[in-house]
């Protein structure tokens, strides 16, 4: 796991590499790569690439980047794993390929040296990384198929300039730091800023299963290599009869796969452990694939103390029922306030999440760990989410509904008023039946956080308007059911995935574990899996997390099987009310505008 940079002045009339200007924004990332730095500067002084290290796989000398390939020809940046470097290093030796190093890295080089773009299907992993073509002056840009790692990028015309995160972009001096009014709106009806925006115009991530090329007229369009849509129809298309031990068999192996793929490190590897399944079988799979030195990390709060939501004591209990070193770590308000200063210096983006991996991430570094396990995306896969249930049911109806002329409209003035005097009245009534004619729609209002027709409150009407405008939040999201998929299940399936996990729960995941210089691995989310187990899942509606539970061996413990879905969360609501003047306002409601006022500075308009 590290943090890259680049830039190419790609254009005649585009002004030398400042080599101050590359080293600025590299160690912007120092956190992301303690372990070493390095630079590369090309002879004309045109391309640059830029690495921080975060030692894990070779920790040698030799797996130090950037790294050139033999005859000088390319030259790559990598932040990431790629779990099955060792099978890919294997095949490419018997093609006559020799290694001067033991790390995924150099893999990379040779296999796009033999495979161009032909590689991405070969890799495991999480991935962002840069490889520049000396003879064919060109740059590749690619990230892994779910978007576990992130890329971002600017180009201004004359030069493109690329980084692991956007504050590291804005410190180079020669990226516009104009105001994206986009990137705000999505923030507060998402949660976060939907990818591609940033808040800032001239910033743009990569997509998620994507690569592009920067030559000598600039950056392409991304092209896409991996569809989660396009898995799922094809899994939906796929009609084999299958008898239920069968079923049990096959998720049971290609979790067990994937989990062993997911803890090959030359560093040991722990797990974050909370009283979900989710984390819970990633823990008990890791020790059924022979992890013997697994140690597990909890968050405690007084808040929740004797509550449904406190996950200490049952974390505790898995911890014991597999035999692994556990560690609980206890959260008060008092500390959450003196870290909020670094959590936002930290928060690459506005999120209204990623504080519990922030407080995790830190007690696993504490604890001397450069690499952990979270049970991320076990929800998205097995229909945790109620979404899974709500969207389906809301779709008779509201598509009906929908047709009906401003009936959206007249419902939405009335909850407006009914909900000035009961609290119990769903101010999202009239957007339902506004949306509703669509999965993208009801998706939309399900897992908003605000309604649009708040916007010009929270934004002002221009920078609400021209956000709303620019963002095209409903065809942002049509797209990420394109092609479709072919059932309800695997339609919300494909939502949450490509939104909710990608956009919230990775990218939180990642700025806030890189805060510590902890690598997360996430071996639920994971391509392969999801091309193994979607044909068993989609035709059966997903099953639940029963069979996630029942997958290690032992399975979960029963108390862990049938407790209520709580989620991994921080007492927000609880602290923010001890808050003046916040304490009749939802929790995250309320820690939304908190995060957005904190992080935008009002004298320059910019972020």
């Amino acid at each position: 796991m590290c943090g890259i940079n680049g830039i190419f002045a790609y254009a005649p009339t585009a002004p030398a590499i400042d080599r101050d200007e590359l080293i600025r924004v590299r160690d912007r990332m120092r956190a992301r790569g303690p372990d070493g730095a390095g630079a590369w500067f090309s002879d004309d002084g045109r391309v640059a690439l830029g690495h921080r290290r975060l030692a894990i796989i070779d920790l040698s000398e030799t797996g130090a980047q950037p790294m050139a390939s033999a005859d000088g020809r390319y030259q790559i940046v990598f932040n990431g794993e790629i779990y099955n470097y060792l099978e890919l290093r294997e095949e490419l030796e018997k093609r006559g390929r020799r290694f001067v190093s033991h790390s995924d890295t150099e893999v990379l080089l040779h296999l796009w040296e033999l495979e161009g773009e032909r590689m991405f299907p070969m890799l495991r992993g999480m991935f962002a990384f840069a490889i520049w073509d000396s003879p064919r002056r060109r740059m590749l840009l690619a990230r892994d198929p779910y978007g576990i790692k992130p890329l971002y990028y600017s180009d201004d015309g004359v030069s493109c300039r690329f980084a692991s995160q956007v504050k590291a972009l804005v410190v180079s001096g020669r990226v516009s730091k104009t105001f994206d009014p986009a990137g705000a709106v999505g923030f507060f009806l998402r949660g976060t800023v939907p990818e591609p925006f940033t808040m800032y115009e001239a910033i743009r991530m990569l997509p998620a299963g994507s690569f592009l090329f920067i030559g000598e007229e600039g950056p392409g369009e991304p092209v896409p290599f991996f569809s989660i849509a396009g898995t799922l129809r094809r899994a939906v298309t796929d009609d084999r009869p299958i008898s239920e031990t069968e079923l049990q068999q096959i998720v049971h192996d290609a979790l067990l796969e994937s989990v062993r793929y997911h803890m090959v490190a030359d560093v040991p590897v722990g797990a974050f452990l909370s009283a979900g399944i989710d984390s819970s079988a990633v823990v008990g799979l890791a020790r059924e694939s022979g992890a013997s030195d697994l140690e597990t990390l909890t968050l405690r709060f007084e808040e929740y103390r004797g509550r449904d939501n406190d996950e200490a004591p049952l974390a505790a209990l898995v911890a014991s029922f597999y035999g692994v070193r556990h560690t609980v770590q206890d959260l008060t308000l008092p500390e959450f306030k003196t870290a909020l200063p670094r959590i936002f210096e930290a928060m690459d983006q506005p999120t209204v999440d990623g504080m519990n991996s922030y407080f995790v991430s830190q007690a696993a570094a504490a604890a001397g760990l450069k690499v952990a396990m979270s049970g991320s995306g076990g929800d998205e896969l097995f229909g945790g989410y109620t979404s899974f249930r709500d969207i389906p049911r809301w779709m008779p109806v509201t598509s009906f509904l929908s047709r009906v002329p401003r009936l959206g409209d007249a419902v939405d003035n009335l909850t407006k008023v009914a909900a000035t005097k009961s609290r119990h009245v769903n101010p999202k009534m009239g957007e339902i039946i506004r949306y509703g004619s669509s999965y993208a729609g009801a998706y939309l209002v399900k897992r908003g956080r605000f309604l649009a027709s708040e916007l010009p409150e929270l934004l002002g009407e221009e920078v609400a308007a021209e956000g709303l405008r620019g963002l095209d939040i409903l065809g942002l999201i049509e797209r990420t059911v394109m092609p479709d998929p072919g059932t309800p299940y695997a339609r919300v399936m494909a939502l949450e995935s490509s939104l909710y996990l990608r956009n919230q729960l990775l990218r939180d995941m990642d700025w806030a574990s890189m805060a510590h210089s902890l690598e997360v691995r996430v071996p639920l989310v994971d391509a392969r899996l999801l091309e193994k187990l979607a044909p068993v899942l989609v035709r059966r509606r997903g099953r639940g997390k029963g069979i996630l539970a029942a997958a290690p061996r032992p399975p979960l413990p029963a108390a862990i099987q049938t407790r209520r879905k709580t989620g991994f969360t921080l007492p927000i609501r609880e602290w923010l009310q001890k808050d003046e003047g916040v304490s009749a306002q939802p929790g995250k409601r309320a820690w939304a505008r908190k995060v957005y006022e904190a992080m935008f500075s009002p004298q320059n308009g910019s972020w």
